[in-house]
């Protein structure tokens, strides 16, 4: 009897130690432990957040100063002005031989309608009525027809040599201008390059004497900064002026050729005068004819001759 007391004193012991490692295993230790952390707010977690310390934020880019034209033209110094002086020259002859060398300065429209008109047919053309056209419409190619219209009697290839030569004297007349275009395209880079150079030895110059508060870097950097500003410049009024110039040139050769073809289509009309009659300044047709220009206008009888006497003593005898 004793014995069974003990077996169920025994079971429920091991029963009530089951439910005690049951009921820990359920509920950890810590959770039986009174809870005496500070509850933790989502605002003052986002407050934390954002007051992180300033040197783990990125530090702030500090940009560049842009260059502009007015501070580059300000720091070229003296060796600006022959550039600018060059500038505005180029500007001002491109405008003149833009509005000068066009087709309807050089070559009228009105002008080679009305000349061809009367060279057709050739044989009723009219060297006087040619002349009062040229003359209505000056211009190169009608100065260079009323140079032909004035050889109105002498030879084909002597009329075709005079308008020629009348092209030629035109197209340099035409083409002064432009050379001063082409100067400006070469000598502008050869003044931008003296300013550089000039600036360079400044620098260097000024780099020897430095204050405490410079250094040489600083200073060079500075110097050949404004230095290289000329030559930047001249770069820039030289490239246009070479390429304008150049475009102007082929623009001139174009439009004369135009006029020596249109010249040599009017000589063949004067071909029928040679020879025979020419024309004068007002535009009146004279004979050739070398007896009717030998024989005054009032016909008087011919001297009787001389004798051999008279001839030796240069006396007329009475």
């Amino acid at each position: 009897m004793h014995c069974n007391n003990d077996h169920k004193l025994a079971r429920y012991s091991l029963v009530l130690a089951l439910l005690l490692v049951f009921s820990a295993w359920l509920s950890p230790p810590w959770s039986l432990a009174q809870d005496t952390s500070p509850e933790i707010n989502s605002d003052e977690i986002q407050a934390v957040m954002q007051d992180e310390p300033k040197a783990s934020e990125a530090p702030p880019k500090t940009e560049t100063p842009g260059i502009d034209l007015l501070t580059l033209v300000t720091r070229g110094g003296a060796f600006m002005i022959p550039i600018g002086i060059m500038s505005l020259m180029v500007v001002a002859l491109a405008f003149e031989k833009f509005m000068s060398l066009r087709p309807e300065k050089i070559l009228p429209s009105e002008l080679t309608n009305e000349l061809e008109g009367l060279a057709k047919p050739l044989d009723r053309f009219s060297p006087g009525v040619a002349l009062q056209s040229c003359r209505e419409y000056p211009s190169p190619a009608s100065r260079v027809v009323t140079a032909m219209l004035l050889r109105t009697g002498q030879p084909l290839a002597e009329i075709e040599r005079t308008a020629h030569e009348t092209m030629e004297r035109e197209a340099d007349q035409q083409a002064s201008s432009i050379r001063w275009l082409t100067l400006a395209a070469a000598a502008t880079p050869l003044m931008g390059l003296l300013g550089t150079v000039w600036g360079m030895i400044v620098a260097f110059h000024e780099s020897t004497a430095l204050t405490a508060d410079r250094s040489r870097s600083e200073q060079l950097s500075e110097g050949i900064y404004t230095a290289l500003v000329t030559t930047l410049s001249g770069l820039i009024v030289a490239i246009p002026a070479a390429i304008l110039a150049l475009y102007l040139e082929n623009r001139l050769a174009k439009l004369f050729h135009q006029i020596e073809e249109f010249a040599f289509r009017i000589a063949p009309a004067l071909a029928p005068y040679a020879g025979l009659q020419r024309l004068d300044e007002d535009g009146v047709l004279h004979s050739l004819d070398r007896k009717q220009s030998v024989v005054p206008n009032t016909p008087q009888p011919p001297p009787p001759p001389r004798s051999v006497k008279e001839k030796r003593s240069g006396v007329k005898a009475g």
